[in-house]
């Protein structure tokens, strides 16, 4: 029986339609919004972890040395240069006396002056001391030519007056020469002084080590304090190390460290951790630490950046996750666990990370728990969910 044309038209466009709705519903189960979200999973697995910490640090002088005059002058001479080896009692640098060197001088003819004025003392005071013994020496004669009458009264009180005024010349005597004295002991004092603000304007090493830099030259006017020239102890070189706060659980005095520096990349060097820093950066949020290197190799220079990796102490065993897979849902720490085919969000309690990637979870999962690692859109409760080996897409 031939169809009428109008009905056929009207079924193969309802046939068409259908397709249509076919292909829809295809491409919107399989690559629309209702498509099954693409992940990565993993089994939680029982595990002991070796954590570390990282950081990077700079080189630096463990003793340094800035050299500078006690008081404000002009440096005259700086007989060092820039990666100098010195030894201690070395002289780096020498200021400009001024007029200390005549001041000492002045001050020697003082002292030759104040020993004269001694020796004038003493004759004076043996002069005053033979004056007292002769005064009285006779005013006990007198005193006996009284007592029998053979002299007045008036000439024995006036030989009293005569040894008075003799012990008082002596007296004066010892007085000028313990003057005397004083100010020879107050002009070498002061000599003394003069001498040790002299030798400190000859600048000198305190130890054995290495100069590092120049901070002023000949003719320069420093003030007290300012340095003229630093050094540095190379065998004090140690390493600043600055830690995450948040990543620094663990630290400690001792620990092993792994030591690259910028300068020889690819070659790791042994040290530990010599001080822990008890006050911590607020600003940049880090701790600080100072790694001691087991052995310095040649050509260390201060002020070099390094990288430094902790080891801490092997954990207990305890599941272990990849930390791409922890996720946080508003206030709570979890992951997503695949149970029947559906992801479900688990809050857990996490331990240590390790440096490569992996994160100790405490409680909330058990071992062999699968557990989604990466998703190529936000996972919900319930959704579709397709697991493959890897979210990039191979080409043939």
């Amino acid at each position: 029986m031939k169809i009428p044309s109008p009905l056929l038209r009207r079924l193969s466009l309802g046939a068409l339609g259908l397709v249509l709705v076919v292909a829809l519903a295809f491409v919107v189960l399989r690559a629309g919004p209702l498509a099954p979200i693409r992940v990565t999973v993993v089994r939680a697995t029982v595990a002991s972890l070796s954590p570390s910490l990282f950081g990077i640090g700079t080189v630096e002088a463990r003793r340094a040395y800035l050299i500078g005059p006690t008081v404000a002058g002009r440096v005259s001479k700086v007989w060092v240069d820039v990666g100098d080896a010195v030894q201690a009692g070395a002289v780096l640098a020498e200021m400009d006396p001024v007029d200390l060197d005549e001041r000492a001088a002045a001050l020697e003819a003082s002292i030759a002056r104040a020993g004269s004025s001694i020796g004038a003392a003493q004759a004076q005071r043996r002069d005053a001391h033979a004056r007292a013994d002769l005064a009285a020496s006779a005013l006990r004669r007198y005193r006996e030519l009284g007592a029998q009458a053979f002299i007045s009264a008036g000439a024995v009180e006036a030989k009293q007056q005569e040894q008075d005024s003799a012990a008082a010349a002596l007296a004066a005597a010892d007085a000028n020469l313990a003057a005397a004295r004083q100010e020879v002991q107050r002009l070498m004092a002061e000599r003394a002084g003069l001498r040790q603000q002299r030798d400190k304007l000859r600048l000198l090493a305190p130890s054995t080590g290495l100069v590092v830099s120049r901070e002023a030259e000949a003719g320069s006017t420093v003030v007290a304090g300012q340095a003229v020239v630093r050094m540095i102890e190379p065998t004090s070189l140690w390493i600043r190390l600055r830690l995450d706060q948040g990543r620094s659980s663990g630290l400690a005095l001792g620990l092993p460290a792994s030591i690259e520096l910028r300068s020889n990349p690819g070659t790791r060097l042994p040290g530990k951790v010599a001080r822990v820093e008890t006050t911590s950066d607020s600003i940049t949020e880090e701790r600080v630490a100072m790694v001691t290197l087991d052995a310095l190799p040649s050509g260390l220079s201060t002020g070099e950046q390094a990288e430094v990796t902790l080891t801490l102490p092997a954990s207990a065993p305890a599941l272990w996750l990849p930390n791409a897979a922890i996720q946080r849902q508003a206030d709570r720490v979890g992951v997503w666990q695949v149970e029947g085919g559906k992801p479900r969000f688990v809050p857990v309690r996490l331990g240590r990370a390790s440096l490569d990637g992996k994160v100790q979870v405490l409680e909330g999962l058990a071992d062999g728990a699968e557990v989604v690692v990466f998703s190529e859109k936000a996972l919900a409760a319930g959704r579709r969910i397709k697991i493959v080996d890897s979210l990039v897409s191979q080409q043939p």
